[in-house]
């Protein structure tokens, strides 16, 4: 197949798919996600509803919907269309990975952890998942692990600044003052907006 040009035309060609075979959840899916980058939210939900009607077992669909209750700000949606999406693949890290950050949205750190553990035990190249593993072990106290998380986001993305950012923090809790400096130089160098009390008591500890 000749790959599509841009956007427009890739609709195009999934919606003539949809014609030819309505009954083909691949391309209700593909036809949503496409929709989902042109921002046309309703009629993306209305392809993703028909993808799962026609594949069951398509958990990215239920993500998918997850995302767009994420942009209506309906966190316990986004929460129950993951929470599908691993009820049917339990194995899909993405799924865990979203329960976990909206968890930790919520404040529910045991959640949080035990979900975003899941997705990156599941897929250990998920830097995000690792990144919010880390600020979750960091807001339940558990300094050491926050390090380790950080460390694993690091290693997978050395640019990653939130991880750089979440290690100046727990460096500056364990009194490492020096290496929370050092990550929070490279957050700031990075574009990573730090809080200015953070930058403020590793200062007040070197001097």
């Amino acid at each position: 197949m000749v790959k599509a040009k841009n956007a427009d035309e890739f609709i195009a060609r999934q919606r003539q798919a949809i014609a030819q075979n309505p009954g083909c959840g691949n391309s209700h899916y593909n036809l949503a996600v496409a929709l989902m980058g042109q921002q046309q939210y309703d009629e993306a939900e209305k392809h993703l509803y028909e993808a799962i009607d026609c594949s069951p077992s398509l958990a990215e669909a239920y993500v998918a919907l997850g995302g767009i209750c994420l942009q209506r700000g309906d966190l316990e949606g986004c929460l129950n269309h993951n929470r599908m999406a691993v009820k049917i693949r339990p194995g899909f890290s993405e799924g865990w990975g979203n329960i976990g950050f909206i968890e930790l949205q919520k404040g529910n750190l045991d959640e949080a952890i035990k979900a975003l553990e899941k997705a990156t035990a599941f897929n250990f190249r998920y830097v995000q998942a690792f990144a919010n593993l880390a600020n979750a072990y960091l807001m339940k106290g558990r300094i050491d692990d926050s390090i380790e998380a950080n460390l694993k986001a690091l290693k997978l993305h050395p640019e990653f600044a939130p991880a750089h950012n979440n290690l100046a923090i727990a460096y500056l809790e364990k009194g490492e003052y020096d290496l929370a400096a050092e990550h929070r130089d490279k957050a700031v160098e990075l574009g990573y907006d730090v809080a200015p009390q953070i930058v403020k008591e590793i200062e007040e500890h070197r001097k």
